[in-house]
């Protein structure tokens, strides 16, 4: 499963200053309590109202009709108050590669800039979150027949108290002397542009290049969080390059922010928060390492299939990694695997299994693409077994001179006890994979189900979750959903204003006269996608480029499954690829391993990834055979 991996390349929070200041995530303490419980519980109704209304449907005929309603509004307030929380947090993705090389005064001013534009974009957004809210009272749902204010007020509240809480860091962290003079810059780059507006609304798709390419790769570049480095530059660009009012970025994101396909993001981050605290993916790891560690390369299978197994059932990539590695390490240490090869293997294979169900960047490609989510789950098994294939194989030839001195294959009565332990487990991915293809669930309420049995399960075989550390993962689940579901709805405003802009047509224009048709296209997504991986991870990627590039693939003739498998499978790559891939860091880090080590390592595994990208573009089969 996909999911954003925290903190970027280091453990370098988002904007830590050179001098001594104080934990932000003590800022304004006292004012979260409040936040946090009211996330929470947010996050507990959305799961039990989803389940409820599959119970209903499913179980006594009765579908609730104000269910997806009440959902729905619950869902918008949970991303943006896990927005609040998220930056309260230092959880909001984000590049920090080149602020961590600058020396002391420099990296002072470039965390001041970054504060001072982040403020800057949040303050401009108030006034237009607020006539939004205004401008939906007159608007009443369906079903529960009150104004749709009281579910978009949702933003103009989150864009306040972000923005008070980058206020308050900014004063108490950041010298002030770097503040000023951020400030005074921010100041005047805006005044500059609103001067030139007249001469900019001229200049036409070349804005694309200052605003949506420039400022963004400025900010990014800045450590500016990614989901706002999105919101810098639509706002800017509509601000300063057309008459469009800032109230269509608001509502763009409420859009982007709001569909029911998404409300399973937060839920399956909950399910993996449960799977880790219960132990389960740890059954499975265990469980698979008395079945085959015996052999040559055994523990490297183990490695491999223990992530494709717990991909599809854990909250994150770093999840994923942080349960198999400390479980298999040490004995592929003893058998003479050298540390920057197992920490190559765990990011490839953690890579390698991100398009097995229920991945959440497929959930979120479905409905920004409108392509089959019950398809792309479907696909997505095929399709990361082609790549675990290329890594087996690769595995197996690295371990040709593995000492397997010591190696014995564990009784059966141990394997059946471990099977026992694990089973529960091993069933949770298919039980997904079915409620959805037989239409007991959809794609949004599984998660629910999923949760449901793992609680259970977990009280029964694994010793249960107590109510305190229940709710810290409630806590957690709404602040790392924020984060992404923030970068979701500023990447839909951007994707839009490039939209209207008018470049999406020449670049359809270009891309469907390139020599060599859809093969050409295909290869120049491969890269596209790779490049954007190491960049902006994978669900700023998808959610940017998604409505741009599918129209393109259609008209080509590529199946829209088999697009989204080699785009996603291009990203995974790319996120892996040193010396920028953000996976590659957390992997280093996980593995206790020096990144230069690892990245000898890493390029012939990679190789074999990109050889299985490769294949899957070639032949459409592998993604349509199993609709």
């Amino acid at each position: 499963m996909s999911m954003p991996m925290g903190q970027p390349a280091a453990d370098v929070p988002a904007w830590e200053p050179s001098v001594e200041a104080t934990d932000p995530g003590r800022t304004g303490t006292r004012w979260m309590w409040p936040l946090e419980a009211v996330a929470a519980a947010l996050a507990a109704a959305i799961t039990v109202l989803l389940l409820g209304g599959v119970v209903s449907r499913y179980v006594f005929t009765l579908p609730v009709i104000w269910m997806d309603e009440a959902v729905s509004i619950a869902f918008i307030w949970l991303s943006m108050i896990g927005a609040i929380l998220a930056v309260h947090r230092n959880e909001h993705l984000r590049l920090n590669l080149f602020v961590d090389k600058l020396p002391g005064r420099a990296r002072d001013f470039t965390h001041a800039f970054a504060l001072v534009a982040i403020a800057a974009v949040l303050l401009a957004l108030v006034e237009p979150a607020l006539s939004y809210a205004r401008e939906e009272w007159f608007i009443r749902t369906p079903a529960l027949d009150i104004p749709n204010s009281f579910r978009v007020g949702a933003l103009a509240f989150g864009f306040i108290g972000m923005f008070v809480l980058v206020l308050l860091y900014a004063g108490r962290s950041v010298p002030r002397a770097s503040l000023a003079a951020a400030v005074v810059v921010v100041a005047a780059i805006a005044g500059l542009c609103w001067a030139l507006s007249p001469r900019l609304a001229q200049l036409g798709s070349y804005n694309i290049l200052i605003f949506l390419v420039g400022f963004v790769a400025v900010c990014l570049a800045a450590g500016v969080p990614i989901a706002f480095c999105f919101g810098i530059g639509a706002v800017s660009y509509l601000a300063f390059s057309t008459h469009v009012p800032l109230q269509v970025v608001v509502g763009r994101m409420d859009e982007g922010m709001s569909s029911l396909v998404l409300v399973s993001v937060p839920i399956f981050v909950l399910l993996g928060c449960v799977l880790d605290h219960t132990g389960m993916g740890k059954a499975i790891v265990g469980f698979l390492a008395s079945l085959i560690g015996h052999v040559k390369a055994g523990m490297s299978y183990v490695l491999l299939g223990s992530l494709f197994i717990v991909s599809g059932i854990s909250g994150s990539k770093v999840s994923d990694m942080a349960t198999v590695a400390p479980a298999l390490f040490p004995e592929m240490k003893r058998r003479g695997h050298k540390p920057g090869e197992m920490v190559a293997l765990l990011a490839t294979g953690a890579a390698m299994a991100d398009t097995v169900p229920p991945s959440i960047v497929l959930i979120v490609l479905g409905a920004v693409a409108g392509v089959s989510i019950a398809g792309l789950f479907n696909a997505g098994f095929v399709v990361a077994g082609v790549l675990l294939a290329a890594l087996v194989v690769l595995a197996r030839w690295k371990a040709r001179h593995e000492n397997m001195h010591g190696a014995v294959r564990a009784p059966m009565r141990v394997i059946g006890k471990l099977l026992v332990v694990a089973a529960p487990a091993l069933v949770l991915p298919f039980l997904i994979r079915s409620a959805v293809g037989e239409g007991v669930a959809t794609a949004t309420e599984v998660s629910s189900v999923a949760v449901a049995y793992a609680l259970l399960v977990g009280q029964v075989m694994y010793g249960g979750i107590g109510l305190r550390k229940l709710y810290g993962m409630l806590v957690d689940t709404a602040a790392l959903s924020g984060a992404v579901l923030l970068v979701l709805g500023a990447a839909s405003a951007m994707a839009w204003a490039i939209t209207q802009s008018g470049v999406v047509q020449q670049l359809s224009v270009f891309l469907t006269t390139l020599p060599g048709g859809a093969f050409a296209f295909m290869a120049v997504s491969i890269l596209v996608f790779l490049l954007l991986g190491c960049l902006l991870e994978g669900l700023p990627a998808v959610l940017l480029l998604a409505p741009i590039m599918f129209p393109i693939a259609r008209k080509l003739g590529i199946h829209d499954i088999q697009y989204s498998m080699v785009i996603v499978c291009a990203m995974n790559v790319g996120l892996m690829v040193p010396p920028i891939g953000v996976g590659f860091y957390i992997a280093c880090r996980i593995g206790d391993a020096r990144p230069d080590d690892v990245i000898r390592a890493i390029w012939p595994y990679l190789a074999a990834l990109l050889a299985g990208v490769v294949v899957i573009a070639a032949v459409p089969w592998l993604s349509t055979v199993a609709l």
